[in-house]
C-alpha cells in the first residue's frame, strides 16, 4: 500500500488541464473522457491548451505561475512532454496541497522549489494498454482520477530533489507566452524586480506602469500581470507586433547610479 497525498480529503477536488496540445484536435478531449469516465463527478477546468509547444521550461514558470489560484486538493493533469515514449519517467508531484501528474522533465521544478510542503512520487502502475505517444490518455489521466477518487499514488515515493533542474534559475528572463492581446508575459516574476527597473526585449525598453490605462496609447510598458508575472504590454497595441516573441531574451537593468 502506498502512501495518499496529504490531505486525503477529496471535497472540493478539481481537475486542472494544462498542456501544449493545442485549441484544436482531438487529444484534449480525449484525456477529459478518460477524466469523466473514471471519476464521474469531479470538475474539470481547462487552465490552458496552448503552453509552450515541447518546451517543458518554460511551460514550467508558466504552471508554477498559474497554480497558486486553485484550491488545496486540486489534481492537475500536466502534460507537456517532448520526451514522451522515452526514458524520462511519469511523477506525481505535490507542492502545498494541489498534486501534478506528468512527466519527470522539470515541468513541475519551479513549483516544487517554491513550494513550503513537497513530496513527490514515481510512477509504476501502468495500464493495460499504453500508447507510446499519448501517455496523457493511457497513463496520466488515469492516475490523475485515482487521486481525485482518494485512491494512494499507484507509485514509490522519492526524493524531490531528484525531480529538480537545480541548472535552471529561479526566473526565467524570456517571454515565455503570448496572450490573445498580444500581451507577453516572462518567467520572470515581478515581486523581485524593483519598480524602477527597466526592461529591455526586442530592441525596446519598457519601464513599469500599474495598468494599461497609465500609459499613453501606444506606449510600451512592463507591468505585474494578474498572475504575479512582468508582461511586457503596448497600451492599445500589441507588443508581439514589436518582435516579440516565446523564447525573446528579457534584460533587466536599474537606472545609473542605482542598485
Amino acid at each position: 500500500m502506498y502512501p495518499p497525498p496529504a490531505g486525503g480529503d477529496t471535497a472540493g477536488t478539481m481537475f486542472v488541464l494544462f498542456t501544449d496540445f493545442g485549441p484544436a484536435g482531438p487529444y484534449v478531449g480525449q484525456m477529459k473522457a478518460v477524466l469523466a469516465q473514471r471519476a464521474p463527478s469531479v470538475p474539470i477546468v481547462d487552465l490552458l491548451s496552448d503552453a509552450p509547444a515541447c518546451d517543458a521550461q518554460k511551460s514550467a514558470y508558466l504552471l508554477a505561475a498559474l497554480a497558486p489560484d486553485f484550491p488545496v486538493g486540486s489534481v492537475f493533469l500536466a502534460v507537456v512532454d517532448p520526451g514522451v515514449g522515452g526514458d524520462r519517467s511519469p511523477v506525481v508531484a505535490e507542492a502545498d496541497g494541489r498534486r501534478f501528474v506528468g512527466p519527470d522533465n522539470g515541468l513541475f521544478d519551479p513549483l516544487l522549489r517554491r513550494a513550503a510542503e513537497v513530496r513527490a512520487w514515481r510512477i509504476t502502475w501502468s495500464p493495460d494498454h499504453l500508447s507510446a505517444t499519448f501517455h496523457g490518455r493511457d497513463l496520466f489521466a488515469p492516475v490523475a482520477a485515482m487521486l481525485a477518487n482518494g485512491e494512494p499514488v499507484p507509485g514509490n515515493e522519492t526524493d524531490v530533489a531528484a525531480l529538480r533542474r537545480p541548472d535552471w534559475p529561479d526566473d526565467l528572463a524570456e517571454v515565455i507566452y503570448i496572450d490573445h492581446f498580444g500581451n507577453a508575459m516572462t518567467g520572470q516574476r515581478a515581486s523581485v524586480v524593483s519598480p524602477d527597473t527597466i526592461v529591455e526585449a526586442a530592441g525596446h525598453r519598457f519601464t513599469r506602469a500599474r495598468t494599461f490605462s497609465d500609459v499613453a496609447r501606444g506606449q510600451p510598458f512592463w507591468y505585474e500581470n494578474a498572475n504575479g508575472l512582468v508582461e511586457l504590454a503596448v497600451n492599445g497595441g500589441r507588443a508581439d507586433l514589436l518582435g516579440l516573441g516565446t523564447g525573446s531574451p528579457v534584460g533587466l537593468t536599474r537606472p545609473v547610479g542605482q542598485r
